[in-house]
């Protein structure tokens, strides 16, 4: 009689003691009874393309990946998706059984999901976004917002440069502000999204004046530690809708599980409470 093999899957990064991912991952493969494993596994990026090309052989089906591999991986891959091309990086790699390693970004997807459930009312026509911030984060959220037909992007970032970039990758449905003007971006903005780390514990302040919000707008913040940031309380205050950034991490989580464990699993109240134990 021969086993089947149980397919293992996981999360690599530099750090990656913080992560939430394994939580989540076992949560669902707990749930719907798969026989699967998913681990954490600290990588430096001297060792990143060999433990890549190792872990197939030993049963692994995919894994996430995380800061500061990101971008590395591109170049790792046989195939790579075109949204992830257009981010300029991969967060899901899935190890095909013909041997080829083909990556993906669902960090956008995930965005958009969480936004759906956290604001169901929103509408992508309905006004420029602002965004702040021009990482990783923000090209994944910025590429979606485009794609779903935002209109017009509003761009600040600490550093103009970074922020010019972007509207260099994406074209003229961006508008930068500098940094000390970003205050003025939530005139008229129906979207507010923070894609910076600023406002996570350990972190400095979200220094932006929010005068200018619009009741009823929708204000989203990538940052989950604390769950409700500053950000988020003050715009509840002035009458604005908030989701919170773990949605986001959840809902990226849902096509690698499927692409690796053959199920697609659902975001609701036990998931968070899973992600947050």
């Amino acid at each position: 009689m021969t086993l089947p093999n149980i397919p293992l899957a996981g999360v690599i990064g530099s750090p990656i003691s913080h992560s939430k991912s394994p939580q989540l991952h076992r949560h669902w493969l707990k749930l719907y009874g798969i026989p699967g494993h998913y681990v954490p596994m600290e990588v430096k990026t001297e060792d990143l393309e060999q433990v890549i090309r190792t872990l197939p052989k030993m049963g692994f089906v995919g894994v996430n990946i995380t800061i500061p591999h990101k971008e590395a991986v591109m170049q790792i891959a046989d195939l790579v998706t075109d949204r992830a091309i257009l981010i300029g990086a991969a967060n899901t790699l899935i190890f095909r059984k013909d041997g080829k390693i083909h990556a993906d970004n669902t960090d956008g997807y995930g965005f958009l999901e969480n936004l759906k459930t956290g604001a169901p009312n929103w509408s992508p026509r309905s006004g420029p976004a602002a965004v702040l911030g021009a990482g990783g984060a923000a090209r994944a959220v910025i590429a979606s917002l485009l794609d779903a037909g935002v209109p017009e992007i509003l761009l600040s970032n600490r550093t103009r440069v970074r922020a010019e970039k972007l509207k260099s990758d994406f074209g003229k449905r961006l508008r930068i502000f500098d940094w000390v003007q970003a205050g003025n971006m939530m005139d008229h903005a129906t979207l507010v999204v923070n894609t910076t780390s600023l406002g996570m514990i350990g972190r400095g302040d979200l220094r932006v004046p929010l005068d200018g919000l619009q009741a009823g707008a929708v204000v989203t913040d990538l940052v989950y530690t604390p769950l409700k940031t500053k950000l988020l309380e003050n715009a509840e205050e002035m009458g604005c809708v908030t989701v919170d950034g773990l949605g986001m991490l959840l809902h990226q989580a849902v096509p690698g599980f499927e692409r690796w464990f053959g199920k697609r699993p659902e975001v609701d109240r036990a998931t968070r409470a899973a992600a947050l134990r």
